[in-house]
């Protein structure tokens, strides 16, 4: 049985999608015409920070909740394992009072 481990996860492709998140965003939001004015520029800077922030957020909270689960889901497999190891173990006990060893 193969475990996947949390820790195995690879990141490079999340860095790459942000790297191009951040560098559309901010794209879009630059000097294309050369009659507008500073506070627009800014304005549109501080609306991308914003977008850029919020997905920084829902990506966080996303992979969270997927560590979250797969914590959860180790927890149980290990729970079910017990189970199956004590239901196979030798009881001692109950032999010596059934008689059937000394």
């Amino acid at each position: 049985m193969r475990e996947t481990s949390v820790s195995g996860l690879s990141w490079r492709p999340l860095v790459l999608f942000a790297s191009f998140v951040m560098h559309f965003v901010l794209g879009l939001s630059g000097d294309s015409n050369t009659g507008v004015k500073a506070e627009s520029n800014t304005s549109s800077n501080r609306r991308g920070a914003k977008v850029i922030l919020i997905l920084v957020g829902f990506v966080a909270v996303a992979m969270f909740s997927f560590f979250l689960y797969k914590l959860w889901q180790k927890k149980k497999r290990d729970e079910q394992y017990a189970r199956l190891l004590k239901l196979f173990e030798e009881d001692d006990e109950l032999e010596v009072e059934l008689g059937l060893r000394d």
